[in-house]
């Protein structure tokens, strides 16, 4: 069997990239909208999670930033890129937490996830992880 042209190889790859950094990108917003709709209860409990008081404001107007650009396709090397960034440090604060026997409710989508931190928060980032990946790898 003869292997399809590169075109089509290309469009395929194309296709997963846009995929992929949609996925990525609708998490992303809805993250930081379902912060921003929780209201004060949300900082109170990234503060309680450990999150730096300074990034706390302005966090949810960030993922909504990186969400539309991931989602319109504007710079996806790059959006990517800050997204891993993005989800590597909120995974190094979930399993900080975990290693010190600390379960406070997982802030991660504002009212939404109230529910206390485990592993499967680190192995939904490294799901959301994988997403940025297969965009760097097709982009």
């Amino acid at each position: 069997m003869r292997s399809p042209p590169a075109s089509a190889r290309a469009s395929t790859s194309d296709a997963l990239s846009v995929v992929a950094s949609i996925l990525l990108g609708l998490a992303f917003l809805v993250a930081g909208g379902s912060k921003l709709a929780a209201g004060p209860s949300w900082s109170q409990q990234a503060e309680g999670l450990g999150a730096p008081s300074a990034v706390v404001p302005v966090l949810p107007w960030f993922e909504l930033g990186l969400g539309a650009v991931l989602v319109v396709q504007v710079a996806p090397t790059l959006a990517a890129v800050v997204a891993l960034g993005l989800l590597a440090a909120f995974t190094a604060l979930i399993v900080r937490r975990l290693a010190q026997g600390r379960h406070p409710p997982c802030a991660c989508f504002g009212a939404w996830s109230a529910t206390p931190l485990g592993w499967g928060h680190v192995a939904r980032n490294a799901a959301l992880a994988a997403l940025g990946i297969v965009v760097l790898l097709t982009t």
